[in-house]
């Protein structure tokens, strides 16, 4: 079911994908660690307009579990509003979690936190403009490589719940 583009290579993401039996897309590039935006950098590289294009922010917000970390997905267009965030999972408030613990956490280095086949299965939270398209690419656990798939499965895969988290 999964179509992969060579020069990928398995990563967690992936793997839970294929397990998951979910279609994707591998769209590996070549990653210039000089860009200042991963995501901003993986739409251009790939031709994508930025609004498909989703990356991967953790907040920690007053949750009990996992440290208050909460995934917020959102296009790399805009930024994540914290407010937002908070609200769609029941927290008083959110700010960005600390980059290490975010790695710690997940399993991934940041520019390359994918939304699947984390670590431990964080509450996810995905900007609602992402079901307004056919495919989103998301990171696919590393630099350098998205991975395209459909923002219904990427729902169903990460349990997200779908709120208007994003802002311009």
């Amino acid at each position: 079911m999964a179509r992969r583009t060579k020069g990928g290579g398995a990563t967690p993401a992936t793997r839970a994908l294929a397990a998951a039996g979910v279609a994707y897309t591998e769209h590996p590039y070549e990653h210039d660690p000089a860009a200042p935006s991963y995501g901003v950098e993986a739409a251009e590289v790939l031709g994508v307009p930025p609004e498909r294009v989703l990356k991967t922010l953790l907040a920690q917000t007053d949750l009990p579990r996992d440290h208050g970390l909460v995934v917020g997905i959102v296009p790399v267009a805009g930024q994540l509003d914290l407010k937002a965030l908070a609200a769609a999972v029941g927290a008083k408030r959110a700010s960005m979690a600390d980059p290490a613990l975010a790695e710690r956490t997940t399993g991934y280095v940041v520019g390359g936190i994918s939304p699947v086949g984390q670590k431990r299965a964080l509450v996810t939270v995905l900007d609602a403009s992402a079901l307004g398209h056919d495919t989103v690419l998301i990171s696919g656990g590393r630099r350098g490589l998205d991975l395209e798939l459909a923002p219904a499965a990427l729902v169903e895969v990460t349990g997200a719940v779908v709120a208007a988290i994003g802002r311009a």
